[in-house]
């Protein structure tokens, strides 16, 4: 009894103490936040340059919650910034007698191609102003340089590169692995171009899917060597030879090739920005500090604009920041429209896709929204497969011409574990059922009627996705579906094809919602609702590491790789998603 009443009190304690170190931690993290917001808002120094360094991972909404880069599970902070807080610092800093120039100095472009593409065209409204672009680094990657390109001057470590090779496409496949665990994967789809399944029954791409990623990798290669050859007033013939040639082996080839203008150290960086002030010193100052300096209030218009975001995958129930989920997003949505001071949608997408069905329930929404007041389509990244069908209904969509987009095709995967189990743990498997088909699942090999059920009830949803595309798009099935079959575009492409109305990033969508809103005085609010500090801390006290066969016995193989596989596995068997991300270094 004494040992149990021990251990009782022992527990309470524990309970006690965990509570009063969260407390405690809390207040001080609140504490330090409210002082570092305090700190920053100290005025601009006058002859000041802003720094921009996308080190930091760019995200399409950045969180107002000081606790949002604190992960309870992850001792290491979140280092992330929002697109639209880079956008509007660039904006403020153009007519801010303080800002002189801009300075880009970012080892690493930790954004994606589109978000890049939106942040250099902001770069280059803001040469408009007079004012000067200065880039340095140690190295430029492919993305580093394509952004910085558009500086006035570029400088380069004598020792440094330029990483100038072109796009690629990786893809791993899991044929081999699957086979030697004894896992069969069944396969159901439409298009002859939806290559998620790809990796599971294949062990190189299908030609379909080679043709159309070397359309696309092209397309999205061509935007990015025109557009430094333009502002380099090189040719895009050289620019694209020195690729293929790896010319640019050094930094002094760099220099006499013409892709830079000097060859410096950092220290003397440091003394060229110094001589741009008539006080020869240096006022740098971070895009984080720069967001908290506040600009002169205007009135408050009564007329709001809402941006919308779907960022992530698609699935089915509540989502988050990086995640779409269709209750919490079709929710926003019907927010914005029950609103009536809300005059216009920017549905805001940067998705691969995901479920169907969660598909589906957005999409409805959208279409009760476009009914009350003009819907805006703005593509990020990727809105893609299950991306483009919750924008399909959208008055007029956005996208920048390296965006992907497209895939309008639809799959399903059901995996036979049955030989698995058996022959990797000795489990074996009886089954008692009521009907037929009661134990159709994962336990065992479908039968060929099974088959067929699904394959129709796949087949089902891709002649409702292109009804529901050519609906939204003025176009016929048979025209939606030539360009369906799960083809992914590029934002260029897309244009030339009418799954797009418009180049451009978010800014342009908000100007095209304001046009089609007939208003003058708006302000932006952005749904959803971000969760209050308390809840975070609880939904990440809560989360708990994931085991399954994917997650926890292969982490050794490369997350970028196998994190659209692992979404693949534990998603809804019916999916509208891409099966890959194309990243830039």
């Amino acid at each position: 009894m004494k040992k149990f009443i021990k251990n009782v009190l022992s527990t309470l304690i524990g309970i006690i103490l965990s509570f009063a170190v969260i407390v405690i931690v809390l207040i001080g993290i609140l504490s330090i936040a409210s002082s570092q917001m305090n700190n920053n808002e100290k005025p601009i120094k006058e002859n000041s340059i802003l720094k921009i360094d996308l080190s930091s991972e760019v995200v399409e909404r950045s969180s107002s919650n000081p606790l949002s880069n604190i992960d309870f599970t992850n001792p290491e902070p979140k280092k992330q910034i929002g697109l639209k807080k880079i956008l509007d610092n660039i904006e403020k800093a153009k007519s801010d007698k303080n800002i002189i120039a801009i300075y880009i100095y970012s080892p690493f472009v930790n954004a994606g191609l589109s978000k890049t593409e939106e942040i250099r065209n902001k770069l280059l409204e803001f040469k408009k102003s007079g004012k000067p672009i200065i880039s340095y680094n140690e190295i430029y990657s492919t993305k580093g340089y394509y952004l910085s390109s558009v500086a006035d001057k570029i400088y380069l470590n004598p020792m440094g590169i330029i990483d100038h090779k072109g796009a690629a496409a990786t893809i791993m496949f899991f044929k081999g692995l699957l086979e030697k665990l004894n896992i069969d994967i069944q396969i159901f789809k439409v298009g002859k171009f939806k290559s998620a399944v790809e990796p599971f029954i294949l062990d190189k791409m299908s030609s379909e899917n080679r043709i159309q990623l070397k359309l696309m990798l092209n397309s999205l290669n061509d935007n990015i060597m025109d557009s430094i050859a333009s502002q380099r007033n090189l040719s895009l013939e050289k620019v694209q030879r020195d690729a293929d040639q790896l010319t640019l082996t050094s930094a002094q080839i760099c220099l006499e090739e013409g892709y830079i203008d000097g060859l410096i150290y950092e220290d003397q960086i440091e003394d060229t920005l110094k001589a741009m002030s008539e006080e020869n010193k240096l006022n740098l100052i971070s895009l984080k500090n720069y967001s908290s300096i506040k600009t002169k209030k205007k009135d408050i218009s009564r007329n709001k604009i809402a941006i919308v975001y779907a960022n992530g995958e698609i699935n089915s129930g509540e989502g988050d920041l990086s995640n779409i989920g269709s209750k919490t997003t079709s929710a926003a949505i019907k927010k914005a429209r029950e609103d009536k001071n809300v005059k216009a949608i920017v549905l805001r997408v940067n998705s691969p896709g995901g479920s169907a069905l969660a598909s589906d329930v957005i999409w409805r929404e959208t279409t009760l929204a476009k009914k009350v007041k003009p819907l805006v389509v703005s593509m990020g990244d990727y809105a893609a497969s299950g991306g483009y069908y919750i924008s399909c209904a959208a008055d007029t969509i956005v996208a920048n011409p390296t965006t992907l987009t497209g895939s309008i095709g639809v799959f399903g995967m059901i995996p036979n574990m049955k030989d698995f189990y058996e022959s990797n743990f000795g489990i074996t498997i009886d089954t008692v059922k009521t009907n037929k088909y009661s134990d159709m699942g994962i336990n065992r090999r479908l039968t060929t009627y099974e088959k067929n059920s699904i394959q129709k009830g796949v087949e089902d949803i891709y002649t409702d996705f292109i009804t529901k595309v050519g609906k939204g798009r003025n176009m016929s099935n048979d025209a939606v579906d030539e360009i369906g079959q799960g083809r992914i575009w590029s934002g260029y492409d897309a244009k030339e094809i009418g799954l797009v109305d418009v180049y451009g990033g978010l800014e342009k969508a908000i100007s095209i919602a304001v046009e089609l809103a007939e208003i003058e005085n708006y302000r932006v609010i952005s749904l959803p609702k971000e969760e209050d500090p308390l809840t975070k801390i609880i939904n990440d006290l809560k989360q708990t590491k994931l085991s399954n066969l994917l997650n926890d016995e292969f982490d050794f193989i490369n997350t970028q790789h196998i994190k659209t596989i692992k979404n693949l596995i534990k998603s809804d068997n019916i999916q509208t998603r891409i099966p890959y991300l194309i990243e830039l270094e």
